[in-house]
C-alpha cells in the first residue's frame, strides 16, 4: 500500500476496501459494514457534488443549510457531523478551520468517482473523528481523455476533463473542473436574493514504479465560493443577508512502497492546508485557516503457517495541526494562534483458516493537549453453507475537542474551555450476509454509546462535557442485483433510534431508504435513483427557549439519460428533485426544487 495518510485502492473489479482493514481487505471477506459506489455508477447518475450519492447509503444522514454549496453535514449511524473521517485520495481532509468536520459540500464530481463507506467506530485503525465510520473518495486510474459540459436552470454550469497515461515505468493522472449556479433564495421565509454557488478543483498523481519499489506523488486543490442566508446582526435571528464564504483547501503527499517476499514497507508525508473567510456583502467579518502535518510508516507481513494466512501491520504516525482565526468586526478579539500535535503506533492483525476470518487491531494515541487513549477493535467472519456469512465486530472510536471547542472566543457569547475531554464511543454490530452469482443482501444490527459527548453549556456561552451517554441503535437493509452491464440495481433501508440524555438526537430521521438502477442499453446510458429522508427534529432559534421543530420526510428522485451519438461523443440529460419536493433540512432553508440540465460528454465509456 502506498503509505501516506492512506492508499490508494486497486482498479475497481478487485472490489478491495481500503480502509476496512491498514493494508486492505477484499469487500467479500471483510468483518466491517462496508459500501462501496463503483465509477460507473458515479458517472450513470451524473450528480455534480458527490456527496448526494451518500444518501443511496445505508444510515448516511445528510443536512445541507439551503441550497447547494451550502454547508452540508454527514452523520453516519447517527454520530455527529465531525464524527466522520473523510479521506480524498488517501489524505486525511476534515478540514481543522472548521471545527475538524469533512467539507462535504465542496467535494465535486471531478475530484474523483469511487465511494467507499466504513460504518462504525474505526479509530483503532484511523485515530480521532473515526466515530461513526470512515469514508474515503478516490479517482480510478485510466487512460486516454475525457471532458463534459453541462448547462441547467437556476443558473447552473459545469465544465470538466480527465486524463491519464502509462509510459514504461510511469502513470500519470490529471482531473479538474469548475462548476456553479445562481441558486435560489435559501431563506424559508420567502422571496429574496439568490444563493448561490462557485466550485472549482484540481487533482493529479504521479507513480513511478520498477521492481518491488513505487514512489508517488498527488495532490489537490479546492476553491469554492458560497453565498448564504444567515443573521440579522441586530436582533440575531435568521434573515435574507448577503453573507458568502470564500473557502480553500489544498493539499499534497508523497510515498515510497516496497513490496516483496511477502513484506511491505511503506514511508509517506502529506500536509493539507485550508483557509475560510467569512464575508457580509463585500466586507469581511472574519477568517480561519488551519493546516495538517502526517507523517507515517508502517510494515506489514503476510505469511501461511499450518494452513492459515496472516498478516500483520504495525505502523507509526506523527500528526501536528496548526488553527488561526482572525476577524475585522470584534476588532481583532477573537484572534487565535493555537497549535497541537499528537504520536501514534497501531497495531493490526489479520487471520484466515478456512472459511474464518479474524481481526484485531490496537491504537495506542498520544495526544500533547489531552489524556492518551487506547482503542480496540475486533472482527470476524465465517463464511456458512449456501453463500451465507456471518459478520460481526467490535470498536472504540474517540474525537478530539475541535479548536472551536478548546478556545473560540467571541465578545459576549461564547468561551472555548481547554479543559475538555476527548469524546468517545464504543459499540458493535452484527451482520447476515448472502450473495450468489447477480445478486448479494446484507441485514445488519449494530448499537453504539458515546460518551463525554461535547455540547453547549446550559447558558450556550461554552461547550462542555454532557454526562450520561447518547445511544445509537439501528437496523440496516442492504441489497443489489447486477444483470450485466445493461442493468445494476441497488437498494437499502435503514431505522435508526438516537438519543441524548435531554431526549432524541437533532436532524437524524428514523427511517430512510433508497433505491438506485444504472445501465448501458446500445447506445443509450442510463442512471436514475430514488431515496426518501423521514422526519426528524430540529431547533428553531428564532424562538425562545429554542422550541423542538418536526421537519417534514421527503422524497428525492434524480435521473440521467446519455444517447452516444458516435463512439466518443455522448449527448445527456439530467434531472433533479423529480417531484419538485420542499426539501428543509435546517430550519429557516430550504434547497432547489425540480430542475432539469442537458449536456455533453467527450470521451470513451466507463
Amino acid at each position: 500500500m502506498f503509505l501516506t495518510d492512506l492508499p490508494l485502492p486497486p482498479p475497481a473489479a478487485d472490489a478491495i476496501i481500503v480502509t476496512a482493514a491498514r493494508s486492505g481487505e477484499k469487500q467479500a471477506t471483510t468483518p466491517a459494514s462496508v459500501s462501496l459506489i463503483e465509477p460507473p455508477t458515479v458517472e450513470r447518475l451524473g450528480e455534480p457534488l458527490l456527496a448526494s450519492l451518500l444518501r443511496l447509503t445505508p444510515s448516511a444522514s445528510l443536512s445541507t443549510a439551503g441550497t447547494a454549496g451550502s454547508q452540508m453535514q454527514v452523520r453516519l449511524r447517527g454520530a455527529e457531523a465531525n464524527h466522520t473521517l473523510l479521506f480524498v485520495d488517501g489524505i486525511r481532509a476534515n478540514d481543522p478551520a472548521a471545527g475538524n468536520e469533512p467539507r462535504f459540500e465542496v467535494l465535486s464530481a471531478d475530484l474523483g468517482d469511487r465511494i467507499e463507506i466504513v460504518r462504525g467506530p474505526q479509530s483503532a485503525l484511523w485515530g480521532s473523528e473515526a466515530i461513526g465510520g470512515v469514508i474515503a473518495l478516490t479517482a480510478t486510474p485510466r487512460q486516454g481523455a475525457s471532458a463534459s459540459a453541462e448547462d441547467g436552470i437556476h443558473g447552473f454550469a459545469r465544465i470538466g476533463g480527465s486524463a491519464g497515461l502509462k509510459s514504461g515505468d510511469v502513470t500519470l493522472g490529471l482531473g479538474g473542473g469548475v462548476q456553479g449556479a445562481g441558486g435560489i433564495n435559501a431563506f424559508a421565509a420567502g422571496p429574496g436574493d439568490r444563493d448561490g454557488y462557485r466550485n472549482a478543483v484540481l487533482r493529479g498523481r504521479l507513480d513511478w514504479s520498477r521492481g518491488p519499489v513505487t514512489l508517488s506523488a498527488s495532490g489537490f486543490g479546492i476553491r469554492a465560493r458560497s453565498e448564504f442566508d444567515g443573521s440579522d446582526p441586530l436582533t440575531f435571528q435568521r434573515a435574507d443577508t448577503a453573507d458568502l464564504s470564500r473557502n480553500r483547501l489544498a493539499a499534497g503527499r508523497a510515498g515510497l512502497r516496497y513490496e516483496e517476499n511477502g513484506w511491505t514497507l511503506a514511508l509517506g508525508a502529506s500536509r493539507l492546508g485550508s483557509r475560510n473567510r467569512n464575508f457580509l456583502g463585500s466586507e469581511e467579518q472574519n477568517r480561519t485557516s488551519g493546516r495538517r502535518d502526517n507523517v507515517t510508516a508502517q510494515a506489514a507481513r503476510e505469511a501461511t503457517l499450518l494452513g492459515i494466512t496472516q498478516r500483520f501491520t504495525i505502523a507509526a504516525e506523527w500528526t501536528g495541526e496548526r488553527f488561526t482565526a482572525s476577524d475585522t468586526i470584534y476588532g481583532g478579539l477573537t484572534n487565535q494562534r493555537r497549535k497541537r500535535d499528537q504520536a501514534a503506533l497501531t497495531a493490526e492483525y489479520r487471520a484466515e483458516a478456512g472459511p474464518l476470518v479474524t481481526t484485531l487491531a490496537l491504537r495506542r494515541d498520544r495526544f500533547s493537549d489531552f489524556r492518551d487513549a487506547t482503542t480496540f477493535r475486533a472482527g470476524a467472519l465465517l463464511r456458512l453453507a449456501n453463500q451465507l456469512s456471518l459478520a460481526g465486530s467490535w470498536g472504540e472510536g474517540i474525537a478530539q475537542p475541535t479548536f472551536f471547542d478548546l478556545y473560540g472566543f467571541f465578545p459576549g457569547s461564547y468561551v472555548g474551555n481547554p479543559l475538555l475531554k476527548p469524546e468517545r464511543s464504543r459499540g458493535g454490530e452484527l451482520s447476515l450476509r448472502a450473495s450468489s452469482g447477480q445478486w448479494r443482501a446484507a441485514v445488519t444490527a449494530y448499537r453504539q454509546r458515546l460518551r463525554d459527548e461535547i455540547v453547549p453549556s446550559p447558558s450556550f456561552t461554552s461547550a462542555v462535557n454532557a454526562a450520561g451517554r447518547s445511544k445509537r441503535d439501528g437496523i440496516e437493509l442492504e441489497g443489489g442485483w447486477s444483470g450485466g452491464e445493461w442493468l445494476n440495481l441497488s437498494a437499502a433501508y435503514s431505522y435508526l433510534k438516537a438519543s441524548e440524555p435531554a431526549g432524541r438526537e437533532l436532524r437524524r430521521p428514523r427511517h430512510s431508504g433508497s433505491i438506485a438502477a444504472d445501465g448501458i442499453a446500445g447506445r443509450i446510458t442510463y442512471g436514475a435513483a430514488l431515496s426518501y429522508t423521514g422526519s426528524r427534529l430540529d431547533r428553531d432559534f428564532d424562538l425562545f427557549p429554542s422550541p423542538l421543530v418536526r421537519l417534514e420526510p421527503y422524497w428525492l428522485g434524480s435521473a440521467r439519460v446519455g444517447f452516444r451519438v458516435a463512439p466518443t461523443v455522448e449527448l445527456f440529460g439530467r434531472l433533479s428533485n423529480a417531484f419538485d419536493e420542499r426539501v428543509v433540512d435546517v430550519v429557516g432553508y430550504r434547497a432547489e426544487g425540480r430542475a432539469v440540465f442537458a449536456g455533453i460528454r467527450l470521451g470513451p465509456r466507463r
